[in-house]
Order: C-alpha cells, then sequence, then structure tokens
C-alpha cells in the first residue's frame, strides 16, 4: 500500500494550527446546523434557522483550509503570514459563533439594530470581527503578493490574483449595509426587531429565494458578487491545478509561463463576472433572470476572455516552434510542470 495518503495526513496536521482548529470547529458547526435543518422547523425571514450557520460554516471551512495549504508552502514573512492568519482564525470563529447563536436564539445576527445590551454587545463584536478579517487578509495578499509563492509560476498566479479577488470580496461585503433601508423583521418567536439593512435591492428581504444559497429571485442580491468574488481563491487554484495536469498531456501548456499567462487572463476575466454580477445585483435584477444588456455583456466578457486564451496559446505554439529541431519534440519549459504542485503537503 502507497505511503502517499499517510504523509499527506501528517503534513495537513502541521498546516497552521489556529486555522486547522477553526475548520475543524466551522466541520462541527456544519454536522450541528444540518442536524437543525432536519430537527427545527423554525423560520426566519423566509429561510430556515439553520440554514446561516450550515453556509457560513462550509464557506469558512473551505477558505480556512486554503489559507492553511497555502502557508504551508515556502515562503518570506511567516511571522506575519501567521499571525494575520491567526488574526483571521479567531475572527471567524467568533463571528460565526455569533451567527450560531443567533440562530439558536430564532434572531438576526446581521444588521441587528435592537438596542438592548445583549445584542448591542453581539453587534459590536460581530463588527469587530468583520474588520479583523478584512485586515488580515488585506496584509496575507500584500505579503504574499511581493514575493513569488507555490512550486511554480502559474501557482504563484493563481495566489496572487486569487487572494486579490478575495480582497475585493470582502470589501464588496460593505456595499450591502449601505444600500438598503431600515425596516423591521420579526424573530421566529414572533418579536419586532429594528434592522438598520438588508442585502436585497428592489424587493424586500425574506422572499423567493434560490435553493441552499436563499439569492432573491425577485430582485437584486449583493450576496451573489460577495460570494463570487470570495470565493475565487479557490477558483484560481483550483483552475492551476488543472492546467498542471493538463500539462502532462498537451505539451503547449509544459511552460509554466504559459500556464500563469493564462491564469492571468482567467482572473481578468473572473474580476469582470464580479464586475457583472454587482452591476447586474444593483440594477435589481435577479442572477436567474438577466436581461438582454447583462446576456450581452456576459457574451462580450465570454469572447474577449476566449480570444485572450486564444492568444496566449498562440504565442506559446510559436515560440515551441521556434525552438523545435528536424526531427526532434517542441521543448516547451519545464516537462515536469505541476509535479511541484503537493510539495506543501507531500515533502
Amino acid at each position: 500500500m502507497s505511503a502517499a495518503p499517510f504523509e499527506l495526513r501528517r503534513r495537513v496536521t502541521q498546516w497552521h494550527r489556529p486555522l486547522m482548529l477553526m475548520v475543524a470547529s466551522m466541520l462541527a458547526l456544519l454536522v450541528v446546523s444540518l442536524a437543525g435543518l432536519v430537527l427545527d422547523d423554525r423560520v426566519l425571514q423566509g429561510a430556515p434557522v439553520w440554514l446561516k450557520p450550515l453556509k457560513f460554516a462550509v464557506s469558512l471551512a473551505v477558505y480556512g483550509t486554503t489559507l492553511a495549504w497555502m502557508l504551508s508552502l515556502p515562503h518570506r514573512g511567516r511571522r506575519w503570514t501567521s499571525g494575520m492568519a491567526t488574526l483571521f482564525a479567531v475572527a471567524a470563529f467568533v463571528d460565526v459563533g455569533i451567527v450560531a447563536v443567533q440562530a439558536a436564539r430564532g434572531t438576526f445576527s446581521h444588521f441587528n439594530d435592537s438596542t438592548e445590551p445583549f445584542e448591542e454587545a453581539i453587534q459590536r463584536v460581530f463588527g469587530m470581527g468583520v474588520m479583523s478579517m478584512m485586515l488580515a487578509n488585506l496584509v496575507l495578499a500584500i505579503v504574499l503578493t511581493v514575493q513569488r509563492v507555490g512550486p511554480d509560476r502559474a501557482a504563484s498566479r493563481a495566489i496572487h490574483t486569487g487572494l486579490a479577488l478575495a480582497v475585493a470580496g470582502m470589501f464588496l461585503g460593505f456595499l450591502i449595509p449601505f444600500q438598503g433601508k431600515p425596516h423591521t423583521g420579526l424573530t421566529t418567536g414572533g418579536l419586532p426587531v429594528p434592522l438598520t439593512s438588508g442585502h436585497s435591492v428592489g424587493v424586500p428581504d425574506g422572499g423567493t429565494g434560490l435553493p441552499i444559497t436563499q439569492w432573491s429571485t425577485t430582485g437584486g442580491d449583493l450576496r451573489v458578487p460577495h460570494f463570487v468574488a470570495l470565493h475565487g481563491f479557490q477558483a484560481m487554484l483550483l483552475l492551476a491545478l488543472l492546467l498542471a495536469w493538463l500539462a502532462a498531456r498537451h505539451p503547449i501548456l509544459r511552460d509554466e509561463r504559459t500556464r500563469a499567462r493564462l491564469i492571468g487572463v482567467a482572473a481578468l476575466g473572473y474580476a469582470g463576472l464580479v464586475a457583472l454580477v454587482t452591476w447586474q445585483a444593483f440594477r435589481a435584477q435577479p442572477l436567474t433572470s438577466p436581461d438582454l444588456l447583462t446576456l450581452g455583456a456576459a457574451a462580450l466578457l465570454a469572447g474577449l476572455t476566449t480570444l485572450a486564451c486564444g492568444a496566449v496559446l498562440a504565442v506559446a505554439r510559436r515560440g515551441g516552434e521556434a525552438v523545435t529541431e528536424p526531427g526532434e519534440p517542441a521543448r516547451l519549459g519545464d516537462s515536469g510542470a505541476g509535479s511541484g504542485w503537493t510539495d506543501g503537503v507531500t515533502r
């Protein structure tokens, strides 16, 4: 039996401890939330009361694991990155804990403007946690963007662009409180609670929404660009991993510079997608009901991204032909492309 799985497990246990403890707590909350969805039929503003903790648990578990893997890679400024990751882990644990506590109480964790002392204290702590997570991500992005991180240029480009997208996603989250209007919500017990804002645009919160995400299907919803941008980090890393896998089968992708350029193009296209869904939400348009203007913009974005990718591959193909000798295969850089992707977990 191969020892690789055991080595992988050993390395994972050595990842950033506070982040992995936070991830473990999110997985525990995921189990509790799933049980709550089955056993607790209370509804808050049109959604099952345990759905929000479940979504936060999944999102933070994925994000925390990604950060922990990234910090396992060799890089400079480890004291700074470790400290910021610890700040992120603590803030995430506290804030998602508040989301879970408020769900159990059948009341609101976001936009709650109640003057009760306990609610005011919770909101102050919650706000500090949000600011701490954003600060931690911003510092991590700055420290890591000025250096190469990862087994090759493509992975480094994916980390840099992914962190930039994630930071943008956190900033987009700040648009939500500023666009909504103050209104009153009802707890699961029917008690009125003053709310400072909402996430829907053009319609009240609590209307018909998509399954699981509950994104509005009757108006705009600023949770869409917030989510899309925040998890651009994972999207860029998955793309880098896919390109490394394809490089073993397609010689044109064996040059890490070509893969890095493709990731750069994809990141620009992804940023365009974030801008598109933000624009769509502010126009009070549901994600599921784009008008012709939105569809036209999406088609233009897809076309430009495809053309740019084609241009990158055309340059790579010409470069490969330039170094090919008669009777010899093209040499496109490192033939072991992607072999270092698991350095952070298997060495």
